[in-house]
């Protein structure tokens, strides 16, 4: 949809008031901002939606929940609002913006406010606006804020943390075949026990498998479907499907998007359409909400470097191993390092291995296109995105940070754009209002403790999950993407073709295209067949969208 003259309401938004609740959306929200007012309706609002409603004085109200599950885009054009789910659906005359594909190729995403076509916004997770005399500023109508109970009493925090679990997955259930993705991490296992309760009857479970050594989790994922009586459907993704996909997957997301497990789960939503099942509910959220990505544990590594007095760190210990002959000893650099990162500090250590920084943009992008672009804006935006939340503890501002970038930016478009491209809607019951207010509840040291993540969240539910699930180590590697395109004679055929034509458009310098097939790939396929990843999407999308496009030398 895009037009001033109607409106967007779209998502399962929830009205505290039995009376707006009762209304057709978009009466609902009128009646809600007749009581409250535009800057606070919101906030009181639950479930996933997007909004954008004219109003009887001829302002326009939008916004979007809290994690950004609906997306709503808009760009103003000679003084009247347009807006719509896609930003693709704006983008007639935009141009495409550099700054945004150097963000793309940071982030993997394009973060919002800003997309790939110039002039067209998205609007941010948790954020509403009120389009008024020719002009709109977004602003946040809820922002993250850890409060810990001083004395946790485990046994009931625990009663507590089931109930929502299981009221939360009710919530999502519409009466339809039960089914949900199964990874056989502790999310998506709890996901499939859950819905047995809440439903009655045990769920359909999809589980995608990768024959490549160290990235197939599925004997986790039967372990929690025996465990739950779940019908199990397994699917193994090969390079022969990825060949295949890639071009429609890439062309369906409205701008590019580079989440490479995109691919399979469009392949799991898929065989879910085909058996008939209509809505998947979805484990997202679970890592971000209880502490269980191992770069928390990791970050927490640099905290003892700030308690030794800076005398000694500055007076002695930096000058010592910043020396060059310390720096390149094998047993001294992992000092020099730690010390690096340390001084580093948050959010800018937790890029350290970022593609684009490690390889540096001077080495792989082009003169042109770099001379068009703010590389330091990037860091800009997480800093200023690392900021917002209102917490003490590190790991909190660490999670509050990983519900933008990671949730609303990543893992929650890829998840519902693959599946509304299969036809198939989506539920997230980790990131209900009630249990996402409850997470923020908890202690540090009941996310973190010591190097053990997710304590509470695990140990609340044993007994619940098969001890093979709660005890695993998480794996995290994903889709094979570099291994196979070493082996794969398609693959690497159609990634050199990709990365060609970003030569040939200036975006991409030809002797990185060299050095990044000949021997980066080839000596670390895992970390660099990621770079060529990002920029087989990028290409593919362009032919999409923007077939003709060139930077302009």
């Amino acid at each position: 949809m895009d037009t001033t003259l109607t409106s967007i309401c779209i998502g399962s938004p929830r009205f505290a008031d039995p009376d707006d609740a009762a209304l057709e959306p978009a009466q609902a929200w009128r009646s809600l901002i007749s009581r409250v007012g535009v800057a606070a309706a919101a906030s009181q609002v639950g479930g996933d939606f997007a909004v954008a409603l004219p109003l009887d004085d001829g302002s326009v109200f939008i916004a979007v929940d809290r994690f950004a599950i609906r997306t709503l885009c808009w760009r103003i054009e000679g003084g009247s609002l347009r807006f719509a789910e896609r930003a693709d659906e704006l983008a007639a005359g935009a141009s495409l913006s550099p700054q945004a594909m150097y963000d793309y190729l940071y982030f993997h995403v394009v973060p919002s406010p800003r997309t790939v076509f110039d002039g067209v916004q998205r609007l941010p997770a948790a954020h509403w606006g009120l389009f008024k005399d020719g002009r709109l500023t977004p602003q946040r109508y809820w922002t993250p804020a850890f409060k810990p109970r001083r004395e946790p009493d485990f046994e009931a925090l625990r009663a507590e943390f089931r109930r929502l679990l299981q009221d939360a997955v009710a919530r999502q259930l519409d009466g339809s075949t039960p089914a949900c993705y199964l990874s056989g991490g502790t999310d998506s296992s709890t996901i499939a026990g859950m819905i047995g309760l809440a439903a009655g009857r045990p769920a359909v479970a999809y589980s995608i498998g990768f024959a490549a050594q160290g990235y197939d989790e599925m004997e986790y994922a039967r372990l929690a479907a025996k465990h739950f009586g779940c019908e199990h459907r397994e699917i193994y993704f090969s390079p022969e499907d990825l060949v295949r996909d890639i071009p429609k997957v890439a062309a369906w997301y409205d701008q590019p998007f580079g989440n490479s497990s995109a691919l399979p789960a469009f392949h799991c939503a898929e065989r879910a359409r085909a058996d008939g099942i209509t809505r998947l509910l979805a484990g997202d959220g679970g890592d971000e909400l209880f502490g269980g990505n191992s770069r928390y544990a990791t970050d927490r590594l640099f905290e003892p470097y700030a308690r030794i007095p800076a005398l000694i760190r500055r007076g002695f210990l930096e000058p010592f191993f910043g020396l060059g002959i310390v720096s390149s000893l094998p047993g001294l650099r992992k000092g020099s390092n730690y010390i690096r990162l340390a001084n580093l500090g948050m959010p800018e250590r937790g890029q350290d291995y970022n593609h684009v920084r490690r390889i540096g943009e001077s080495t792989a992008l082009t003169r042109d296109f770099v001379a068009a672009i703010e590389p330091a804006d990037a860091v800009r935006q997480q800093r200023a995105v690392w900021a917002e939340a209102e917490c003490t503890d590190g790991i909190d501002r660490h999670l509050a940070y990983d519900w933008r970038y990671t949730l609303a930016e990543c893992d929650l478009p890829k998840v519902v754009g693959t599946s509304t491209m299969a036809g198939v809607s989506v539920g997230f019951p980790m990131l209900d209002d009630a249990l996402v207010d409850f997470s923020m509840t908890l202690p540090a040291d009941y996310k973190l403790r010591g190097d053990a993540l997710r304590w509470f969240f695990k140990e609340a539910l044993r007994g619940f999950l098969p001890d093979g699930v709660i005890t695993k180590k998480k794996q995290g590697f994903g889709l094979p993407f570099g291994v196979w395109m070493v082996q794969h004679d398609g693959l690497r055929r159609l990634s050199v073709d990709a990365v060609s034509s970003l030569v040939a458009r200036g975006i991409v310098r030809p002797e990185f295209e060299s050095q990044l097939f000949d021997r980066l790939l080839p000596d670390h396929p895992h970390y660099y067949g990621t770079m060529v990843w990002i920029l087989v999407m990028l290409e593919h999308w362009l032919r999409s969208h923007a077939p003709n496009w060139r930077h302009p030398a």
